[in-house]
């Protein structure tokens, strides 16, 4: 392998410049070598890393005495906490320090330990499930997770030099991590200091930056790979119309913008690597106001009024992005169908402990195609598809539409206007009272009917329905893949709301067959919804 010479390292912005990133030739790490111009480039290191650490992370120090490892691991805990001030004693002789921050931070010294027994006794273990670890002199362990982030320092003072190995999912998180660290030096954000925020569900990943020329937000979105072919030669993600990179989001963001919707602006983008610096709503989400207990009367009108009035316009199937055109999707048959499929495939699975008999399934499929072709769009209408209240911001100081912030529509399709109603009545994350979602439901079709004396009440009442059930089922499928795939158990302690919204919905009388499958064949979950024990 060769490695890249060493530059200078920190630079008049106050970050530091790293020279190019090196997979290795055997291509299980990913490597960064730079040298660090004294100790506050070791400081600037440790901030600059602090915002993708999540649970879960291993990050190992390395080096002799006085390298900076300690002073690295408190730049790290400082700029997670927020405070630059905060005490971060050094756990030589405590062994480790745990900080309930977030996210939560156990900083580990293993200098003093002789055998790699004693790791047992001091909770190691433990944290590597609930928290970031920071852990100096890892040799003492005896082995080490596959999936960590080694930095190794060597040097003194002005002379130090570091080296980054990203080992398992660390290899590709360290070269992004690199990539972002180069979009943001370019631009009018390289002073920012960069806030990590909490993830979902998707595979995008948000920072805050502070400081910058105006309040923004770094949204790391990488192409999404296709998967392995699971009907007609095709991967799940082109069926469903997911979007495959940040295209979409110039695109759609782009065409709310125009029409006065608020889509957050675009500041700054890498399209090729998969960047974009994007306007900052803001902290009043609405499912963080539910959570406060904040009045949501006005959100919620303003939130199914907006809805009423894209239900009101034609949408174009195509949006030129850098004069390419990106196209949106219908939300056909297929789409609904194979979403609607998760629950067979993972939920099923997740409750029972079995695998869905074929002819079962097949059954399945045939009573969804009877009722789909009620939910076949009548015209150009976008569906925005993650319409709830963990994307929507309220902005009271704008007017009209505007009032509602709009993310994570980069999924959107031509469908049916109903399901993005159903999305925010029927929220898989927080409960919406009965009297409250049928109010709103009552708000929404008096508006279209309004503005179009032609609108079909009884039809619309019947897809929601109909969409409600699809929805819910395609979210417990979700919801059971995020615990059984990718051991994200958290989302399980929404799927009793959501089984709730399921069973409603499918006591309308169009769907009578339909719900003879799920009497027949869904199992009813355990007594803890499907938490695992």
């Amino acid at each position: 392998m060769t490695r890249p010479a060493p530059q200078a390292g920190f630079n008049s912005t106050g970050r530091i410049d790293y020279g190019p990133s090196v997979m290795s030739s055997s291509g299980h790490y990913h490597e960064l070598e730079q040298t660090l111009a004294g100790e506050h480039a070791t400081i600037a290191l440790g901030a600059g890393l602090a915002p993708i650490l999540r649970p879960g992370d291993l990050v190992c120090l390395n080096g002799g005495l006085g390298a900076g490892k300690t002073t690295l691991a408190r730049a790290v805990i400082r700029t997670i906490a927020g405070d630059a001030a905060l005490e971060v004693p050094s756990p030589s002789f405590a062994i480790a320090q745990l900080y309930d921050l977030t996210p939560p931070v156990a900083h580990f010294d293993f200098f003093r330990l002789d055998d790699p027994a004693e790791v047992e006794d001091t909770g190691f273990r433990d944290s590597l499930s609930e928290r970031v670890v920071l852990l100096e002199w890892p040799d003492r362990t005896g082995s080490l997770a596959p999936d960590r982030l080694d930095i190794e320092l060597t040097g003194a003072g002005d002379s130090r030099s570091v080296t980054l190995r990203g080992f398992g999912h660390w290899a590709e998180r360290l070269r992004r991590w690199h990539m972002a660290q180069s979009f943001l030096a370019s631009g009018d954000w390289a002073r920012a200091r960069r806030v990590g925020l909490p993830g979902d569900a998707s595979t995008r990943r948000y920072e805050r930056l502070v400081g910058g020329r105006r309040p923004a937000l770094l949204m790391d979105m990488p192409a999404r790979p296709d998967g392995p072919p699971v009907r007609d030669g095709k991967p799940y993600s082109a069926i469903a119309h997911l979007a495959e990179d940040v295209r979409a989001v110039l695109a759609v963001s782009g065409e709310l913008l125009r029409r006065g919707y608020s889509a957050p602006q675009i500041f700054a983008a890498d399209e090729q690597h998969g960047f974009l610096i994007v306007e900052d709503f803001g902290d009043r989400i609405f499912g963080r106001m539910i959570a406060e207990g904040r009045d949501m009367s006005e959100p919620f009108h303003s939130a199914v009024l907006l809805l009423a009035d894209i239900a009101g316009r034609d949408w174009p199937q195509e949006v030129a992005v850098a004069g390419r055109p990106h196209r949106i999707h219908p939300y056909d048959g297929e789409a609904l169908l194979i979403e609607a499929e998760l629950l067979t495939a993972w939920y099923v699975p997740l409750i029972s402990g079995t695998r869905v008999d074929p002819a079962v399934e097949e059954a399945y499929r045939e009573a969804w195609a009877a009722v789909l072709p009620l939910v076949r769009p009548t015209g150009a209408v976008w569906s925005l598809r993650d319409y709830h209240v963990d994307n929507l911001f309220w902005l009271p100081e704008r007017a009209g539409i505007a009032r509602v912030g709009l993310i994570d529509t980069q999924d959107a399709v031509i469908g049916h206007p109903a399901y993005d109603l159903v999305s925010i009545l029927q929220d898989a994350r927080v409960d919406v009272a009965a009297e409250t979602a049928s109010e709103l439901l009552d708000l929404y079709c008096a508006a279209r009917a309004q503005a179009a004396p032609g609108f079909d009440e009884t039809a619309f009442r019947t897809a929601y329905a109909v969409l409600g059930v699809q929805r819910a089922a395609k979210i417990l499928g979700i919801f059971s893949r995020l615990s059984l795939r990718d051991m994200k158990h958290g989302y399980l302690r929404h799927l009793p709301r959501v089984r709730r919204q399921l069973d409603r919905g499918l006591q309308h009388p169009a769907l009578q067959d339909l719900r003879a499958w799920f009497e027949r064949h869904l199992p009813r979950p355990p007594a803890n919804g499907g938490m695992p024990s």
